[in-house]
């Protein structure tokens, strides 16, 4: 399993019960058959730890497999995946009799009922069964066996809670179709857990701190220090120059902004500025618009902390032409993150680009040489923007580095996304800054969409 998720689990004996009827496309069934190997994956398999089985059903039942037939995890990955669907009725209460006849007995591999022991039922079903559920399910739960009921789409609800044990509400589950029903993955990973406290079993491998959640964990690392990318070990952090950034905005001004959009998009920049930090060992932020020509606002540095940056932006004034995206993008290059305009030597460029329309020049050679100086370039686009036009602007890998919406109202959920990836992989400190922006434009945006 992915590091974290090893639990100690309970032995358990644990049979799947798979609707594999007409109504169940072969695609859909494959998804039943992921979602089953991923909760393989998260269990302690073994003789005498996790059995697993495989009741097959539709208007016949079939034993896939016996919980004594696969000891390993491997072999019973292979199993589940050469499973093929039945493609006939849905007889659910026939199935579940089955299992407690036949796949639940000592013959094909179940275990003497123990107290620290489970027997476990997972039903996966997407209809209405042709034959009643209810009594055959309490004779089931009555033999100490759980019932977990999952059903998918057009599910008939009741008789899901006439097969689950209770508490119904942990032992029901509803998603609207096979393509969803991985989500429920972990939900069952933990069920199983018997170990909630992994760290304190020191069931883990973290170098520095170590912070639990039921059934999983993940590290952590003391003030000073930042976590390496293994998840795992941990960094000190250099200082001084650590969370530099040299930020600059490139603000599209033409006349098809309109005002009340115009302030949208200050906000927007001040989002993004409220979660820097900014000082001149930290984040520095310069502002340019542009529409037929181009105009800096402020430069790098100028301003020296984020009351006066804000206010500089908020009083920006609206220049109401064209489109000069191309000519903008020179002016960042040649300029912006010039020395002699307040960029420092060897700290991180960063530019957002914003527009709303079609550039009325030619962007490319000038997008092409912001990327090859090593400028992080994120483009952002509402309303008419063209998306070839901003994949042009955006930095590798380009899905990270730009977006689109339709309406100027929802830019600010757009700062959530800029999740400033600005990171410089040799210091894992230059990301300082970052995090803490991660945090903050979850609050901002909410905050913004009242």
């Amino acid at each position: 399993p992915s590091p974290g998720t090893l639990c100690r689990t309970k032995p358990t004996d644990l049979v799947f019960i798979i609707d594999s009827s007409r109504s169940v496309r072969p695609h859909e069934f494959e998804k039943i058959k992921v979602f089953v190997s991923r909760v393989i994956e998260g269990l302690d398999v073994g003789p005498n730890a996790t059995r697993v089985g495989v009741i097959n059903y539709a208007s016949a039942v079939r034993s896939e497999f016996s919980l004594h037939t696969h000891q390993g995890k491997a072999a019973l990955l292979q199993a589940v995946r050469g499973i093929q669907p039945l493609s006939t009725g849905t007889m659910t209460g026939l199935a579940i009799q089955f299992a407690i006849s036949r796949t639940f007995s000592a013959a094909e591999g179940a275990r003497a009922r123990a107290p620290n022991f489970n027997k476990v039922a997972i039903v996966v079903t997407d209809g209405r069964p042709q034959d009643g559920v209810q009594d055959v399910s309490a004779r089931a739960r009555a033999a100490g066996i759980e019932i977990f009921a999952i059903g998918v789409g057009r599910v008939d609800m009741a008789t899901l809670r006439q097969m689950a044990s209770e508490p119904l509400d942990e032992h029901v589950d509803y998603v609207e179709s096979y393509s969803v029903i991985e989500k429920l993955t972990h939900k069952f990973q933990e069920a199983f857990c018997v170990v909630s406290d992994l760290c304190a079993t020191g069931d883990h491998d973290c170098e520095q701190v170590c912070v639990s959640t039921p059934g999983t964990y993940r590290c952590g690392c003391r003030e000073g220090f930042t976590l390496n990318r293994d998840g795992k070990t941990c960094t000190a952090c250099s200082g001084g120059l650590g969370s530099a950034l040299d930020l600059v905005f490139l603000i599209d001004g033409s006349k098809s902004v309109r005002p009340e959009n115009f302030e949208l998009v200050k906000k927007f920049i001040n989002q993004i500025v409220d979660s820097l930090e900014v000082s001149d060992k930290q984040a520095q932020v310069g502002l340019v618009q542009y529409s037929s020509s181009v105009r800096q606002e402020f430069p790098l540095g100028q301003f020296k902390n984020k009351k006066d940056i804000k206010a500089a932006v908020k009083k920006m004034s609206y220049m109401e032409k064209g489109t000069m995206t191309g000519q903008a993008l020179k002016y960042l290059v040649d300029s912006s993150f010039s020395i002699g305009n307040g960029a420092r030597p060897g700290v991180p460029k960063v530019g957002i680009v914003f527009t709303d329309g079609r550039s009325q020049d030619y962007i490319t050679d000038a997008a092409k040489k912001a990327k090859d100086s090593g400028f992080r370039m994120f483009a952002v686009g509402v309303g008419n923007a063209v998306e070839d036009e901003l994949r042009e602007i955006a930095s590798e890998p380009v899905a990270e580095h730009y977006f689109y919406t339709a309406d100027f109202r929802t830019i600010s959920r757009i700062g959530k996304k800029l999740q400033m990836k600005i990171c410089v992989e040799e210091d894992p400190c230059e990301c300082k800054s970052i995090v803490k922006f991660q945090a903050k434009v979850e609050d901002l945006i909410n905050s913004l969409q009242q």
